[in-house]
């Protein structure tokens, strides 16, 4: 287990701009930052970070938390697992208990792996660079295709040499395992016994993850022979998934959500060429079909899509399915085909940034118009054939969400394929609400299906949710929001004795008034998460205090329940409340000050839910809404923080009569099934005491807080 004082030095030294900037590109709103969520999809940016509170909180989704908890989430790891992550993003030294074996070997081959990935990358840097082989074969393919020092030096390129297992017998003796040697794909091992390095005589591209880390390689074979493939590629591991990453994203994401459009090309040397040439915003599927992953790790960036192809028809084609994912994703598709015998890659080495820039955007229609074109250049004037392309492009104009989008390229459609508007529109709505089994449209109007179930089983369950809203769990939650937004504050509180005489107001602070409250008539929070966050709170204000000087430690001056003097007070209700206004803006900072450090001490917990709620109010304190308890009680609102001496104790009061009225009615309805039976017994004698001393509470506490009640 990691000590507190390690995990101290960790919450101290992150900044949550850089944690969650190594993984999403935040842009600057006033004092917060803003992005499109990592959790979800979304078209407007509702992901937000507060550098100055050190959270993060989506108002679409509602993911919310500090830097450890968002690496959690992130990258799907164990709370100890994000410190350590955090904690060497900082250079801080973890002293962590002895794990599990399971637990040890799981985290040591993930970070093992690591580890060689980053020993060979900076093996084929030098190999490429210190090298005689290196220098005549690989740095000689990479002059030729036009590439730069710089270049290479950015991307860190590399060569693995020839001879069999040199790279092997280097990581061996330098104290790597075979079995991460081997289960990274770098290396291996004959049947016959004996190593291959996997990328031998080839040029190397890292891959790098939207981190800046090394994950996999792709390697160029030098030699003509046509039984070699030209391009090899590291094998699915435990921190490479090919479907999951695009090469070139950790050097582009800047400049694409500075651009707001992401261009995406082929291959490796299509990508190093574009950006050498002077356009940054590029990422390349490296050769594998595209993903739903990969869109969605492009649509956190930008919603705008360039695909550029090369003048080969029949590979246009080919690839022209996968875009459908992007329309299904709601992305903006644009395309721009290139002349025919040029590529990516010739065509950036031949032309300057600028003209680079005007073609594209002289050339680049929408996917739809693109596909069109295209497919009717095939068929001709084919009735069967213009048929089979009024299928294909209605089945992709169906595969976009937005309603008002898939309209106008239905129109658009029409006009293009000079067919009826009406027919269009209706077999693209047609196509939205039906399954044609291993059809490609199908298949996303499955997808599309489902997220529509999942969406309606959601609004059911909050529907339903809804319905068993109570009283008290809401009153529950009024005074969990005082204690851990107002804990420090105090407030003046006037009572009335017995006799309902006006007692002398006192001073009470907001976090011991609630907690002994609810001490001294034994009550406990009911619902799982409130009493998660009441046991939290309570718990770090035990601490607080233990570590608080003599000199500092205090209680409040009463007790609601405590005997006071029977002194009458003359002071109004107005004066009653001017202490609280005499306090200075100082005095309300500092009060702001220690509630805001007491919330990010809890924040720091490991249960979600408690970190989620945290957040949530600290990203809402000048936003909050009135809590819907009060209509319930056909209450004026009562503005929270401006006057906590009616809000406090008024919560108070009608969370006691809400628990004593449902413990009453529970013993009204074992005592009419009792006496239902017959004579009073025991049991029904018991229960009507408890009845009478319950109901002279209630005739207490509505006399105590009569004022606000």
């Amino acid at each position: 287990m990691i000590d507190k004082a390690t995990i101290d030095r960790i919450y101290s030294a992150v900044n949550i701009v850089e944690i969650i900037g190594d993984f999403v590109t935040l842009k600057k709103k006033g004092v917060n930052y803003m992005a499109c969520c990592p959790f979800h999809n979304e078209k407007t940016p509702s992901f937000v970070v507060s550098p100055a509170k050190g959270v993060f909180k989506c108002f679409g989704c509602g993911k919310a938390g500090n830097a450890v908890t968002f690496v959690m989430e992130h990258e799907g790891l164990s709370y100890p697992e994000a410190l350590k992550y955090v904690a060497k993003r900082y250079g801080i030294e973890v002293e962590d208990r002895v794990p599990t074996e399971e637990e040890k070997k799981k985290n040591d081959d993930r970070d093992s792996m690591m580890e060689v990935n980053s020993f060979a990358a900076q093996y084929f840097i030098s190999q490429l660079r210190d090298t005689p082989e290196g220098r005549n074969v690989g740095m000689s393919y990479f002059k030729e295709r036009g590439m730069t020092v710089s270049t290479i030096e950015k991307f860190s390129l590399g060569y693995c040499p020839a001879e069999g297992d040199a790279f092997t017998l280097k990581a061996l003796a330098a104290g790597y395992k075979e079995e991460f040697l081997i289960a990274t794909g770098l290396t291996i091992k004959r049947e016959s016994g004996g190593y291959w390095d996997r990328f031998a005589g080839r040029v190397i591209f890292p891959v790098v993850s939207l981190s800046g880390r090394v994950i996999a390689f792709g390697g160029r074979t030098l030699r003509t022979d046509k039984k070699t493939a030209k391009y090899l590629n590291s094998p699915e591991s435990e921190v490479y998934h090919k479907g999951k990453t695009l090469y070139g994203i950790y050097h582009a994401k800047k400049s694409i959500t500075q651009e707001n459009r992401c261009i995406l090309v082929e291959g490796y040397t299509d990508v190093l060429s574009m950006v050498q040439s002077g356009v940054e915003n590029v990422v390349a599927s490296s050769g594998t079909s595209l993903t739903t992953e990969q869109i969605k790790l492009i649509s956190r960036f930008t919603k705008n899509i360039t695909v550029i192809y090369d003048g080969d028809a029949a590979g246009i084609k080919a690839s022209l399915r996968g875009i459908d994912m992007i329309l299904a994703e709601g992305l903006n598709v644009r395309c721009v085909s290139l002349p025919d015998g040029e590529d990516p890659d010739s065509f950036a080495r031949s032309h300057t940034a600028t003209e680079l820039n005007d073609y594209i955007v002289s050339n680049e229609v929408d996917f739809i118009t693109f596909k069109t074109r295209l497919l009717l250049d095939e068929v001709k004037n084919d009735p069967m054939g213009r048929a089979e392309v009024i299928t294909d492009i209605v089945r992709s104009i169906a595969a976009i969400p937005d309603s008002i989008t898939r309209s106008e390229f239905a129109r658009s459609c029409a006009r293009m394929l000079d067919s009826d508007e009406q027919l269009i529109v209706t077999e693209v709505e047609r196509r939205r609400i039906s399954v044609t089994d291993g059809h490609q449209g199908g298949e996303v109007m499955r997808n599309y299906r489902q997220k529509e179930q999942i969406e309606e089983k959601r609004r059911e369950e909050i529907r339903e949710e809804l319905s068993k809203w109570s009283a008290r769990e809401e009153l529950e939650k009024e005074l969990v929001t005082y204690l851990l937004r107002y804990g420090s504050r105090d407030f003046y509180f006037e009572q009335r004795d017995a006799e309902g005489h006006r007692l002398e107001p006192v001073s009470l602070n907001v976090a011991d008034t609630i907690i002994e409250e609810l001490e001294v008539d034994n009550i406990t929070i009911e619902s799982p998460l409130y009493k998660k966050l009441f046991d939290s709170y309570v718990e770090l204000l035990q601490k607080i205090k233990e570590e608080a000087p003599a000199s500092e430690k205090s209680t409040p001056d009463i007790a609601f329940e405590t005997e006071t003097p029977a002194t009458t007070s003359d002071m109004t209700a107005a004066e009653v409340e001017a202490p609280s206004d005499e306090n200075t803006d100082d005095d309300s900072s500092a009060e702001d000050d220690e509630d805001g450090r007491r919330l990010a001490q809890l924040i720091g917990s490991p249960d979600v839910e408690v970190t989620g709620f945290v957040v949530d109010m600290m990203m809402r304190l000048e936003s909050r809404k009135p809590s819907r308890i009060w209509s319930r009680y056909d209450d004026v609102v009562i503005t929270e923080g401006e006057n906590l001496a009616a809000a406090v104790p008024k919560t108070i009061a009608l969370y006691k009569l809400e628990v004593i009225n449902n413990i009453i009615l529970s013993i009204s309805s074992r005592l009419d099934s009792l006496i239902s039976d017959g004579e009073p017994d025991d049991e029904s004698l018991a229960l009507l005491a408890q009845l009478k001393a319950l109901t002279d509470t209630r005739k207490v506490i509505c006399l105590k807080y009569s004022r606000i009640l």
